[in-house]
């Protein structure tokens, strides 16, 4: 796996310790695990971070940092990927997780209009909240699955592929030495 790449995207863990946010967390953000970039620990990250963009509540980095050191997951990638729900991307997601738990559910779409008021927010959602929860549940789920095994699977190819390259590099290197 790109190591040098992860890293150099990803915040230090001096910068997540000092975060006013996870400072909840302690010296339990000093676990060496949680900095890991290893197969199965980067593997749960991805698991955890997709899972949780899909929970419909604030500070959701919080709620994936908890679960990645519950996990002894990577913690700065399950941190960084909740932000895939951001302001531009949330109302569709969230839109498509309705859709998806009423679909499940085998309720109708209820009609609304949706609007940024208070009263909308307390009485419309009383409509569509049981589908949308559902709906988000049944993405997380879906999501955190592809992400786990779909980086498991990146990464035993990206091995591969150096171990191929290393050998073919050595076969040649000693070819051409002899001629």
């Amino acid at each position: 796996m790109p190591r040098k790449l992860l890293k150099k995207y990803l915040p230090d863990p001096r910068t997540i310790r000092e975060n006013k946010y996870l400072k909840i967390f302690g010296t339990l953000l000093h676990s060496p695990e949680l900095w890991h970039f290893s197969r199965y620990s980067v593997a749960k990250a991805f698991a955890i971070g997709l899972f949780c963009a899909w929970v419909p509540i604030p500070f959701q980095m919080v709620l994936a940092a908890g679960f990645a050191i519950l996990f002894s997951a990577n913690l700065p990638i399950s941190a960084a990927l909740v932000w895939i729900t951001n302001p531009f991307t949330m109302p569709p997601m969230f839109y498509i997780a309705y859709k998806t738990g009423a679909i499940v559910m085998g309720v109708g779409e209820a009609p609304f209009e949706m609007e940024l008021t208070l009263d909308w927010l307390i009485n419309g959602t009383l409509l569509i909240w049981k589908p949308f929860l559902l709906g988000c549940f049944i993405l997380g789920i879906i999501c955190a699955l592809i992400g786990y095994f779909g980086i498991q699977i990146f990464w035993r190819w990206h091995v591969m592929r150096r171990w191929k390259n290393r050998k073919h590099a050595k076969k040649h290197g000693k070819a051409s030495s002899s001629k």
